[in-house]
């Protein structure tokens, strides 16, 4: 595989920008693996800094299993509407609705919790992803799920 068809794979799979993407392909010498732990970190810690401001905006997400037995309501807050209206936003309100739905966060914490769709990543790794993808604070605020 060539750097441009990593540095493509690695866009594709965290949503960090092409420039960064290449610079952690060439500080870890064209290895995949390396990379991706090299953004991890690096964007990790950009994380952690933006995890102090203030989420106002935000979607109100709802989702009703295909046998109506349980259902999911989700409140994912962020800084400003204009991330609010974004689509991959709004993907990542309704996966955190199936995952509500199909793990129970009254067992494992949600954050903690391995991700339905990779079970190499947990919840707060996905949702840290979308934090450097949009370059704002993320943050679940409440939720209920509904079972018969």
């Amino acid at each position: 595989m060539n750097l441009i068809e990593k540095i493509k794979q690695l866009r594709e799979e965290t949503g960090i920008s092409i420039g960064e993407c290449k610079n952690a392909l060439e500080e870890s010498g064209g290895d995949l693996e390396k990379a991706r732990e090299i953004l991890k970190k690096k964007y990790g810690e950009m994380a952690q800094k933006r995890k102090k401001r203030e989420t106002k905006e935000g979607v109100i997400e709802a989702y009703v299993h295909s046998g109506k037995k349980i259902g999911v309501l989700l409140e994912l807050r962020c800084e400003s509407d204009f991330v609010a209206k974004n689509p991959e936003f709004q993907k990542l309100a309704h996966e955190l609705c199936l995952q509500i739905a199909a793990v129970d966060p009254e067992e494992i914490p949600i954050l903690e919790q391995n991700w339905i769709r990779d079970e190499s990543k947990k919840i707060k790794d996905l949702i840290e992803q979308h934090m450097a993808k949009f370059g704002e604070n993320i943050t679940i605020g409440r939720f209920a799920r509904f079972q018969i």
